[in-house]
């Protein structure tokens, strides 16, 4: 998050702010302007236009609906899992509450570089101080871990056993013992933070700070059921992307699109281009190439997924305009971690 972690974390006065030394705000938005068309220019490179003309004209758009509503409810689990995460260290809120924040951060993802743009807007919109904001923003840290966890065993179990030619039985015992890892890794992690704290002094901020993470640190299983809910988060958003590419005709085993779309998923965090326009597409042609589909229908589907993904931010920018002063919902701000309940 861009925050004054110095302050947060206790100095002992305040200092003059340092000159800005990064790429202006404009400069760095054109520079993202161009990486976007300089990657949408090289996903479009192979594509014969009226072929793309053709597949858009024919498109089926029922399955094209049934992969938005998949995405919808994968936004909605999304949101649930980031519920799961943030009660136990001081955001007593409902469930549905934090699924409206979560499709807010995706209409700001839109609007933004990348996902992480959004990410800052749900910390800053579920809390209402900066102590807050920088907790709410470990939720989201947290969120995003859990995520990425999830992503590396789906991705990482269905790429091994296309490469070693794995029957149904090996690959779920290479998923399992992944997961395994994922989950003995958060364990670790989450069991030192009382190993952190003797690192601070009694009164600093910091040790304050870590101290209402401990939840994490009492609660091991609450991480194991998050990388749960991920799984499901991107078990879903590659059955979503499946259906869209039948829209279009394309018929794939389930275990590419396992390890295609959380692959591309990965690359769009990444502050290269404007909504992960040109990554995506670009992403979609070079993995799916193996598999013998041609450009355009990895660009017709690229650009039907983002559609989906621009009505999933629609719908977070109504709710945003619905609420605009997230004031009612952290009126009481985070409750001290030993009065929440999960």
């Amino acid at each position: 998050m861009r925050t004054d972690e110095t302050t947060l974390l206790g100095a002992a006065a305040p200092t003059p702010a340092a000159p800005r030394r990064g790429l202006p705000t404009w400069l760095g938005l054109v520079l993202r302007l161009a990486a976007t068309i300089g990657l949408m220019a090289w996903a479009l490179r192979g594509v014969e236009w009226h072929k793309l003309v053709d597949l858009v004209s024919r498109i089926d758009w029922r399955w094209w609906v049934a992969g938005l509503a998949t995405g919808v409810v994968v936004q909605v689990i999304a949101g649930i899992r980031w519920a799961a995460l943030a009660r136990p260290i001081g955001f007593p809120y409902s469930a549905g509450l934090f699924v409206w924040r979560f499709f807010e951060g995706v209409f700001f993802s839109l609007c933004l570089p990348t996902s992480i743009g959004g990410d800052v807007v749900k910390a800053y919109r579920l809390a209402d101080s900066t102590h807050g904001r920088l907790l709410a923003g470990c939720t989201v840290l947290a969120d995003r871990l859990t995520g990425l966890a999830a992503l590396g065993v789906l991705a990482g179990a269905t790429i091994i056993a296309r490469e070693l030619r794995l029957g149904p039985a090996a690959t779920m015992a290479v998923g399992v013992g992944l997961l395994l890892a994922a989950i003995a890794a958060f364990w670790l992690v989450v069991g030192s933070l009382d190993r952190l704290l003797t690192l601070f002094p009694e009164p600093h901020r910091a040790r304050q700070f870590i101290s209402q993470l401990l939840p994490y640190q009492m609660r091991p299983n609450l991480m194991t059921r998050a990388i749960g809910w991920s799984l499901l988060v991107q078990m879903g958003g590659a059955i979503s992307v499946a259906f869209i590419a039948r829209a279009i005709g394309v018929k794939l085993p389930l275990s590419i699109w396992f390890a295609v779309v959380p692959l591309v998923a990965l690359a769009m965090v990444l502050p290269i281009s404007i909504g992960g326009v040109g990554v995506r597409e670009g992403g979609l042609a070079m993995l799916l190439a193996p598999s013998g589909i041609p450009s355009e229908q990895a660009v017709a589907i690229g650009l039907l997924w983002f559609l989906c993904t621009i009505i999933c931010g629609l719908i977070g920018g109504g709710l945003f305009l619905l609420d605009r002063n997230p004031q009612h919902a952290a009126a009481r701000g985070p409750l001290p971690a030993d009065q929440v309940a999960v």
